[in-house]
């Protein structure tokens, strides 16, 4: 596997330690600061967190075949939201010299000045550590494990090792976006089958068309503060090719675990509808070579997932429906 060693440009080195350690704020910028609540939780991302719950609860109601224990699925998110959040927010700190250089990060609350990095560490560590011990006090040891699993994944592999390293970094690093629904399925079944691997086996493929298409967007800011993302190391073009190939693999797999006998009619039907919207966008990306398709892609693949997932719901409660 070929991997780009990560340089720092002259700019990046030079302003490290400013961006570390935040400036003064102006008048205007205190004025605009967000209140402390609201600052905590832009560390937590509750943006990415929500399309991680999803496919958390998703994986509970097509294990339970049915409406999982409301108590199970009260902690479940509890415990999901808590290990994400603290995940993120450690992200944040290891991200904090970047993120101040990068158009779409410079206003998160470290580089913005609105929190001190050493506060961001703390909050992250202490929401990873209260999200183990409710997944292990209230849930099992199975799904508290595979919740710190792919915290540590996300925080380590990803953020610390893969990102800055190598334009590998999404396709390996997918791995900690696809732990959600095994974390979902321990819950109710406390262990793991083919279907659970299913449902981590798509997310993993899904990831890496759905942030191509951001990195296409921001290729710019990537290249500015030297993250080997694809576009920037192997080229737009490049890009748009990969992408076409996951978004066949990943909607091809969609589909193949109907004949494993994993789901039913419905979920196959909304596979290949919302699939081809997928497929088609994918398309648009390589086709027209600008950002709005990209764009296009990239919010709809959000939209595509959680539908997905629905399905899924639908599709293994059907027998009990009728």
């Amino acid at each position: 596997m070929s991997s780009v060693s990560h340089t720092a440009s002259p700019d990046l080195k030079a302003n490290q330690v400013s961006a570390a350690v935040p400036s003064k704020t102006t008048e205007s910028q205190e004025e605009s600061r967000p209140s402390t609540i609201a600052v905590y939780l832009a560390l937590m991302k509750p943006k990415i967190i929500s399309l991680l719950l999803i496919t958390t609860v998703g994986a509970m109601f097509v294990a339970a075949q049915g409406f999982p224990d409301l108590e199970l699925l009260f902690w479940t998110i509890v415990g999901g939201t808590l290990s994400a959040g603290g995940a993120n927010a450690l992200n944040h700190y290891l991200d904090r010299d970047i993120d101040a250089h990068m158009y779409r990060t410079k206003r998160r609350p470290i580089p913005a000045g609105w929190v001190v990095p050493g506060a961001a560490v703390l909050f992250g560590v202490t929401l990873c550590t209260l999200a183990f011990f409710v997944f292990y006090t209230q849930v099992n040891l199975l799904a508290a494990v595979l919740s710190l699993g792919g915290a540590l994944y996300y925080i380590f592999i990803y953020t610390l090792w893969l990102k800055r390293r190598t334009h590998h970094n999404i396709t390996i690093g997918g791995v900690a976006g696809a732990i959600p629904p095994l974390v979902g399925w321990a819950a109710v079944m406390g262990s793991l089958d083919l279907t659970a691997w299913a449902l981590f086996a798509i997310i993993f493929l899904w990831t890496p068309p759905h942030t191509w298409a951001l990195t296409l967007m921001v290729k710019r800011d990537y290249a500015r503060v030297d993250v080997p993302m694809l576009p920037v190391v192997v080229g737009e073009e490049e890009t748009r090719r990969q992408i076409i190939i996951y978004s066949w693999v990943f909607f091809l797999v969609t589909l193949l675990i109907v004949p494993l006998g994993l789901f039913g009619w419905f979920y196959l039907l909304a596979a290949l509808v919302t699939g081809g919207v997928f497929m088609r966008d994918a398309y648009k990306v390589k086709n027209e070579r600008n950002k709005a398709s990209a764009r296009s892609l990239y919010k709809y693949s959000l939209l595509h997932l959680a539908l997905l997932f629905l399905a899924m719901v639908v599709d293994s409660n059907l027998p009990n429906w009728f």
